[in-house]
């Protein structure tokens, strides 16, 4: 498959600002952030701040209310519809806190579930899947996720979210379900695949010993107060 080859950065964050409906204040704004292609950075913030607002705004998600979001050179909020979906398919891989692998679907299926709209023809799916689970430590594509182990879960998650080779992996609180040993494991396991496919990972985390994992280290609750109008509202319900 051939990755998608936008102009600039992995990401592309400018003047961007989001609020909900009820707010008649910016929830949460963001007026500069960038990370280069292959750059793995930990974007850190205390509960309610806005991290998994801002990736699922970087996903695609969430539409801002004012503002541009540049993933792989091309700004994802001017895409609508199948379009955005194929477009995210394609170049964003995500990574969950509480896993969201599919019931009733094998490790196997859930990766496959994760090509659906990456333009990989549907006749390679079951073989680039199986290899890539094999690849990370998973001998049996074809059970059952919910009788795995947490870590094999977390496994089979990593797969899916690198499975179409994306230019940018968005993990959210990633070690959160997991105990020392195993959010240890599961990181090394992150960082390594994605340097392996050469995605850029933006990470978000308030665990501090997440710090000295990554050469960038980001504070939003910094970012947000270098941004001159923001508003006394200060933080926003996570997602």
């Amino acid at each position: 498959m051939t990755r998608p080859q936008g102009a600039g950065p992995a990401l592309v964050i400018d003047d961007l600002r989001f609020g909900y409906a009820r707010d008649a204040a910016w929830a949460l704004a963001i007026p500069h952030l960038s990370l280069a292609r292959g750059e793995q950075m930990l974007l850190r913030g205390g509960s309610g701040q806005g991290k998994s607002t801002l990736l699922l705004l970087v996903a695609g998600l969430f539409d801002p209310g004012q503002g541009r979001i540049l993933v792989a050179g091309t700004d994802l909020h001017s895409l609508h519809g199948a379009v955005r979906d194929r477009f995210r398919g394609r170049v964003i891989g995500m990574i969950f806190q509480t896993f969201n692998l599919l019931h009733g679907f094998s490790a196997v299926e859930n990766v496959m579930a994760a090509m659906m709209f990456s333009g990989i023809p549907r006749s390679q799916h079951r073989r680039r899947a199986v290899a890539l689970l094999e690849h990370l430590g998973i001998d049996r594509p074809e059970a059952d996720p919910m009788r795995m182990s947490v870590g094999q879960q977390q496994r089979v998650a990593v797969a899916r979210a690198v499975a179409c080779d994306p230019v940018l992996v968005l993990a959210d609180e990633p070690t959160a379900s997991l105990d020392p040993e195993n959010a240890e494991n599961a990181m090394s396991l992150i960082q390594s695949i994605c340097r392996e496919k050469a995605a850029a990972l933006l990470c978000v985390s308030h665990d501090p010993g997440m710090m000295n994992r990554f050469a960038r280290v980001e504070s939003l609750d910094a970012i947000r107060r270098a941004d001159g109008r923001e508003s006394a509202a200060g933080t926003v319900a996570e997602t």
